[in-house]
């Protein structure tokens, strides 16, 4: 029997608000968190303007103890962030000042935390130089002292098992990445582990550094990043407009705690929606599809499986979170939508890109947003897709869907999609929870 699975707690780091409630604040204002950064200028990219969190080491040092913080590198302090947050929003008690080691263990509670590049800052500014050193010494005297904790800081899995140590997590402990859709895959994941009965609760999400490391090779790709607005950063993200010129770079973490609904009943714990269903694919890289383009045929059965398995009319959908990036493929992505939900343009869902404020977080971007989305439908909102004044010609029939300020407005289902890099798609289906 298909357990029911809802969402209790939620915790980000965003470029535009670092906590739920101040993420909430600049969605609704439509305020962007994307700014010019001068250590981009030095190295001479195209791209100068980026998402960045607005933390400071004080600001970290109030939930993460020093000799914790030190230990880790920048992706994984978003996602403990994160992770901390999440976990008291849902009822759960967390305390880093004491010593973990003495703390219990959750046996029915796992991580699944992906990221797309994290770990390059310790790559390049640790192991790098300790290299090099080594390079030009004596025979024989071998590396620099890199520090006992290099390899936690590098290892692909290290956002969750960071997560699963401050909180204590003894279920499935893992991390996933498939680029663009490391975020949303790693929730649909966590979804299908509790729906096989590993687990009774999941955190999930994805987190991203912000290191020059994990951007250059997307700025070497010239016409992928924006670079014709330097000067004007808060306008670089330009989803579904006329001007779009290439993404931002974005970073952060978004993390949800998801548990079955007899969990949430049982520990009385705040229920904010329903995840009825996902799903993700690849469009095998054929007709279309390559390795930085979907399918589109990917993305429509994506985009259908997930809404035939919740149960629902694409009519009861209110709201589209798209992957929408700010580039050329989101005329084709809408295009996408409106096949896959087979409804005319009048009737089309209201659809909004949150990454015209962050930028694209990469391996958090679907985590991100999956807060955004959540956020909205619990309380009854629609943030507004910026520098979208000039709608692209390819989406004009659905001009009138793209919300250009806040809407206060009830909604009852919220869909939310990312289509990654190696044509990887996902997708995931949230209900307004109504206490039944």
């Amino acid at each position: 029997m298909r357990k029911r699975v809802v969402v209790t707690g939620m915790g980000v780091v965003a470029p535009n608000g670092v906590g739920v409630p101040a993420f909430r604040e600049a969605l609704k204002a439509g305020r962007s968190g994307i700014q010019r950064h001068e250590s981009l200028q030095k190295l001479n990219f195209s791209c100068q303007i980026g998402g960045i969190p607005d933390l400071c080491e004080e600001d970290i040092l109030k939930v993460i103890p020093g000799p914790e913080y030190r230990k880790l590198n920048e992706c994984q302090v978003y996602a403990a962030l994160a992770a901390v947050e999440c976990a008291r929003s849902s009822g759960i008690e967390v305390d880093l000042s004491k010593d973990i080691k003495d703390g219990s263990v959750d046996w029915q509670t796992g991580v699944m935390l992906g990221c797309g590049i994290g770990g390059m800052d310790a790559i390049l500014e640790e192991m790098g130089p300790a290299l090099a050193d080594a390079d030009q010494a004596e025979p024989g005297r071998g590396p620099a002292p890199m520090g006992a904790d290099i390899v936690p800081k590098i290892m692909g899995s290290s956002a969750s098992v960071v997560v699963g140590r401050f909180l204590g997590l003894g279920g499935p402990t893992s991390s996933n990445s498939s680029a663009c859709n490391t975020g949303t895959e790693a929730i649909f994941a966590g979804f299908n582990m509790i729906q096989l009965g590993y687990a009774d609760a999941m955190y999930v999400g994805g987190a991203e550094g912000s290191h020059y490391g994990i951007w250059a090779g997307f700025d070497a790709m010239r016409d992928v990043l924006c670079s014709k607005y330097n000067e004007m950063p808060e306008k670089g993200s330009q989803p579904m407009a006329a001007n779009a010129c290439g993404f931002v770079p974005g970073s952060g973490a978004g993390v949800l705690r998801i548990e079955t609904l007899e969990s949430a009943r049982r520990r009385g714990a705040p229920i904010l929606a329903e995840l009825l269903s996902g799903y993700c694919n690849s469009g095998g890289q054929r007709d279309g599809g390559s390795m930085t383009f979907p399918n589109p045929e990917g993305v429509v059965r994506c985009v259908r499986r997930t809404v035939k398995d919740a149960g629902v009319q694409p009519t009861s959908i209110g709201l589209i979170n798209g992957h929408l990036t700010s580039t050329g493929a989101d005329p084709a992505e809408v295009s996408s939508w409106m096949k896959a939900l087979e409804l005319p343009p009048e009737r089309f869902p209201l659809i909004q890109s949150t990454k015209s404020m962050i930028g694209h977080a990469l391996g958090a971007a679907g985590a991100i947003e999956a807060v955004a989305a959540i956020d909205q439908l619990d309380l009854g909102y629609v943030h507004p897709s910026i520098n979208c004044e000039e709608t692209h010609p390819g989406i004009q029939a659905v001009a009138s869907s793209i919300p250009r300020a806040c809407v206060e407005r009830p909604l009852e289902l919220v869909i939310k999609a990312s289509f990654g890099f190696g044509d990887v798609n996902g997708c995931l289906l949230f209900k307004h929870w109504d206490g039944r």
